[in-house]
């Protein structure tokens, strides 16, 4: 069994998304995991809006099957589309440069704050939480980040190449970014 489109048989079940109850009698969107406490996989299940926002890919296969009528179905494929926009907005990979959406990260480089608005350039770097190594996203200026070549590992060139690749900004933006990345290399 995968994910399926079924009617809530009590009321005893809650979303996994919003944690809120889910109705009995109303549709629910079951996704088939693994648990750690069983062998078998087992149910979560969701809200069929919560998922058109959380999981499409697996809501748009289970609606798919799903023989009967579904309430709504206009809001289901309007807040699916959302979700594939908001998809298509997100960064294919490190790295990456993007508006900085708040003023809360530090620059790996300097350690002053990334301004909100402003440009940012996402690496990936090693983490160590609780003594395990693990990978997480860092951010730069990019005025810091030809002084830390070294620590993102990579040159200049593979850097700009991923940057092409990866984000997700207008050309002009981009351009802007790489001019103002090779400034910083020209100032160190």
């Amino acid at each position: 069994m995968a994910n399926v489109i079924e009617e809530a048989k009590s009321g005893r079940a809650s979303c996994r998304t919003c944690r809120k109850p889910i109705a009995k009698g109303e549709l629910r969107l079951g996704v088939e995991t693994q648990t750690q406490f069983s062998d078998t996989p087992s149910m979560q299940w969701h809200h069929l809006p919560c998922a058109a926002d959380k999981l499409p890919a697996e809501l748009r296969a289970a609606l798919a099957e799903y023989p009967g009528e579904v309430p709504n179905r206009a809001e289901l494929d309007a807040a699916l589309e959302q979700a594939d926009k908001k998809a298509a907005a997100k960064p294919a990979g490190h790295p990456y440069a993007d508006h900085a959406p708040t003023g809360r990260a530090k620059c790996m480089g300097c350690g002053q704050p990334i301004e909100k608005a402003t440009f940012r350039i996402a690496v990936e770097r090693e983490l160590e939480i609780g003594g395990n190594a693990t990978r997480g996203t860092g951010y730069l200026h990019p005025r810091c980040v030809v002084a830390n070549l070294e620590n993102i590992g990579g040159s200049l060139e593979e850097l700009i190449e991923g940057l092409r690749a990866n984000s997700r900004l207008t050309e002009a933006e981009l351009d802007g970014v790489i001019a103002d990345i090779e400034q910083g290399g020209a100032d160190a």
